[in-house]
Parts: structure tokens; C-alpha cells; sequence
């Protein structure tokens, strides 16, 4: 069986290599960040191409930039009254479409004098919160993959940032300006969800292996502090993720094996006459397939999630978006396997058994009501189970390990659920100035 997976694993990689083509299509949509409004007729050029390449956006906001070259791109996005926009490290790979959803922020200018400078406004420096004017840096999922120890992981890359850092090595904690992990708000899709990490423990934020995958993250918003009044129950730094829209022109599959797990995932429109969507990605612990196929391994962590999107045109001014995100882990620690030099997650005189669960689901419905006004109406629920038990082990000999008697001698049993609705209103008063307003209802139940 293991040199059945190895010869398997061979030929992805082989089929990796002689399936590159040397270009792919760049395309997305540009809008204004305040109102949601197209912006039409905006510059998209690739910066540094020769020829050069670039291309307008049309009635909708929507541009398409066909036969880039694969690597690395940076792209600037430039149009009259709004300030110009340069996004570096466009990840551009040969089996799939890049995909961008975009937002300009509109600039103000005094006349009496005008000063033509060349800035260079860089996406990393423009949230997608408006509110959030300090103490907030929006990242691209492309960053999870750039900081050294990320290992694709939103939090590990965040422990890279100045005035935050890594609580342990085992897990992606983080300690924002020396707040305890547990004060991080995880907000998703504009929703407050429980730990989204897996072997997470009561209290806490984080885990050894993270839920959230970065191939389905769009430009999402990481704040340390100053946090806009809709974050109302943020202490200590908040993680505002978006997921992306599935390709809503063509079918798309991924394969991919990585620290993470064994993933795999499909994308795509429901019709070629429709330009709703779908999202839809599975992992599945790579050391648990690896013990399946007989290598034993001690301690062997078990866990896969499940991720799916969809949203759905609603006229020319609606969208409604359904979500959910689910998944299951567990692992034990055999006293007879632990090493007597010492462990940091096991007892030689003690059986231990560790099982989560969560899950979350969110459907939401956003109208622009006119060019300067958009609302968002969400309903959404979850639920987090945690379980710990731990049994002391008793031997008939201690050199050879043989267990005599297993005495149950702690257990823990956690479960949380909650219901909320939230809905806000945004309208855009000038190029300055904005009014954001919203409700958020929560019902909450421990056990």
C-alpha cells in the first residue's frame, strides 16, 4: 500500500509539471469601497509588461486582462477622482483563473493649488473596512505563504507583524501588544464565529492547525486596536475575514497535498446563462491518510473541514450569499507511547483523548438601494464541542508496557450555540464622509 501512494503522489507531481501553459487570464471587478457602486472606465495595467498590457473596466466594473504571463504580477488600478491603487505579488498560476474583487477609495482635492506627484497607494494599505482608519492592515492569502513558519495560516503570518507575536510554536495563538490570545475576535463574512481552528481548547483562540484555508480567503482586515464601534466585543485584535466568490464563467477542480492536509476542491457557475456561483473544498489530515496507509505514527492527529459559498445575482442591485464552514478533529495520547525523556502533550501513566467540534452557517442578502447606498441583511448560526477525558493507566510490567487496568479519572464535555442576526446600513454623504450604521442580535446557549 505505501508504494501505492508513493507511485500516486509521483504522478500528480509529474502530471504538475507537463500540464504549465505559459500564460492565464487576470479578470474582477471594481468598485467603489463606500457605496459598492461600479466604478467604470477605471485603468488596469500590469505593471512593467513589455508589451504593455492593460485593459479598462466596463459598464459593470468588470475587466479582463487575457494571456499574462504566469509568476508573479503587480497590477495598478488608476481612474480620474479616485486614488490609485497598486496590488504587488498577483500570484498568477497556469491552472487557474485569477480572480479580483476590488474597491477604490475616492480622493479629495482642494483647487486653489494643484501639486501633480506620482504616489503609489498600495493595496496593503487600504482595509476593507472604512471605518478602520487605524491600527488596521488588510493582507491578501497570498502573504500566508511569503512569511517564513506561515504554513498558509492567517495567524502564524500575523505573528510576523510588528507589536504581535506567537503565544507557542505548537499553536497559532497570537498575542497582540501583550493581550492575552484569548481577547482575538474572529469575525467572518461579516459575522462573529467561535475558534475556527482545529484541537482548539475552552477559552481559547487558536489551535495547532487551522479551519480558515487561504485558497478560499479573499483581501481580508487584521486590526491590533482603535476597532470601529461595529466590533463591539473585541478586546485585543480582530481577524475580519471575507471568503472569495467562486469562477462564475468556468469550471474549476484543485488537488493539493500540503502541511495543512490532502485537499481537494471545485468551483464554478450553476449555468453558463447565470452568473451565480459555487465554492466547495474538503481537507482531510495528511498524517491521518498516512496512518491509514500504514505508517504508523504515534499520537496521530485526525481532523478534516469542510468549506462551501455561493452567491447568487438578484437583479441588477442584489446578491444573496449563503455560507457555511464545518469540521471535526481528534486525537489520543497512549501513555505506553510516550517517550519517557519527556512530552509536551502526553503522560506515560495516563491515557489521553481529545474531540472538537464546530461548525457555522451564515445566509445574507445585500441590496444597493442607489449609487450611494447599500444595506445587508444576515442570519447566521453555530456551534463549538469540545471533549477531554483522561483515563490513568495502570501496568502488569513497566519496562514492556503492558496494560493492566485503564481507570477513568477526568472528563470534560463543553457545547456552545448561538443564533444572530445582523443587519447595517452604509450611505456615502461625499468623497469624505460617510454614515455606517447596524444591528447585531445574538442568542447564546452553554452547556
Amino acid at each position: 500500500m505505501k508504494k501505492v501512494l508513493i507511485t500516486f503522489l509521483l504522478a500528480i507531481l509529474s502530471a504538475n509539471v507537463f500540464a504549465q501553459s505559459s500564460t492565464q487570464t487576470v479578470r474582477g471587478k471594481i468598485a467603489d469601497g463606500a457605496s459598492k457602486t461600479p466604478v467604470i472606465g477605471a485603468s488596469v495595467l500590469v505593471v512593467g509588461a513589455d508589451p504593455v498590457l492593460g485593459t479598462a473596466t466596463d459598464t459593470e466594473g468588470n475587466f479582463r486582462l487575457t494571456n499574462v504571463p504566469i509568476g508573479r504580477i503587480s497590477l495598478k488600478i488608476s481612474f480620474i477622482g479616485y486614488e490609485d491603487i497598486l496590488i504587488r505579488d498577483v500570484i498568477v498560476n497556469a491552472g487557474k483563473e485569477v480572480v479580483l474583487d476590488l474597491a477604490m477609495t475616492e480622493s479629495v482635492s482642494k483647487l486653489d493649488e494643484v501639486t501633480v506627484t506620482y504616489k503609489r497607494s498600495e493595496d496593503a494599505t487600504v482595509t476593507n473596512n472604512e471605518m478602520a482608519t487605524l491600527s488596521a492592515r488588510p493582507f491578501n492569502p497570498s502573504e500566508t505563504l511569503k512569511f517564513a513558519g506561515s504554513l498558509g495560516d492567517p495567524s502564524r503570518m500575523a505573528a510576523n507583524f510588528a507589536g504581535v507575536s506567537g503565544a507557542n510554536d505548537s499553536r497559532n495563538d497570537i498575542v497582540v501588544r501583550g493581550n492575552s490570545p484569548a481577547t482575538l475576535l474572529w469575525r467572518l463574512e461579516g459575522v462573529n464565529i467561535p475558534n475556527p481552528n482545529h484541537f482548539s481548547a475552552l477559552g481559547t483562540s487558536g489551535g495547532p492547525v487551522s479551519m480558515l484555508n487561504t485558497n478560499l480567503l479573499a483581501k481580508s482586515d487584521f486590526m491590533t486596536s482603535a476597532f470601529p464601534a461595529e466590533y463591539a466585543n473585541a478586546l485585543g485584535s480582530v481577524f475580519d475575514l471575507k471568503l472569495r466568490k467562486g469562477n462564475d464563467e468556468k469550471h474549476e477542480y484543485l488537488a493539493q497535498i500540503a502541511f495543512n492536509g490532502v485537499e481537494l476542491g471545485t468551483e464554478g457557475p450553476y449555468s453558463k446563462k447565470s452568473k451565480a456561483s459555487y465554492l466547495i473544498n474538503y481537507r482531510y489530515s495528511l498524517f491521518g491518510l498516512l496512518s491509514a496507509v500504514g505508517f504508523e505514527i504515534a499520537g496521530t492527529p485526525y481532523y478534516q473541514d469542510f468549506t462551501f459559498k455561493t452567491d447568487i445575482p438578484v437583479g441588477k442591485r442584489g446578491t444573496f450569499t449563503a455560507w457555511t464552514i464545518g469540521g471535526r478533529s481528534n486525537i489520543t495520547f497512549l501513555g505506553k507511547d510516550v517517550s519517557t525523556d519527556g512530552d509536551a502533550y502526553g503522560d506515560e501513566n495516563e491515557n489521553t483523548r481529545v474531540n472538537f467540534q464546530t461548525g457555522m452557517a451564515a445566509v445574507a442578502y445585500e441590496h444597493r438601494f442607489s449609487n450611494k447606498t447599500y444595506g445587508k441583511l444576515t442570519f447566521s448560526g453555530s456551534r463549538s464541542f469540545q471533549k477531554f477525558s483522561a483515563d490513568t493507566v495502570i501496568y502488569e510490567n513497566g519496562e514492556a508496557k503492558q496494560i493492566s487496568q485503564e481507570i477513568p479519572s477526568e472528563q470534560a464535555e463543553f457545547t456552545s450555540e448561538k443564533l444572530s442576526v445582523n443587519a447595517s446600513i452604509n450611505h456615502k454623504l461625499n468623497a469624505k464622509n460617510l454614515i455606517s450604521g447596524g444591528v447585531i442580535i445574538d442568542l447564546n446557549r452553554f452547556d
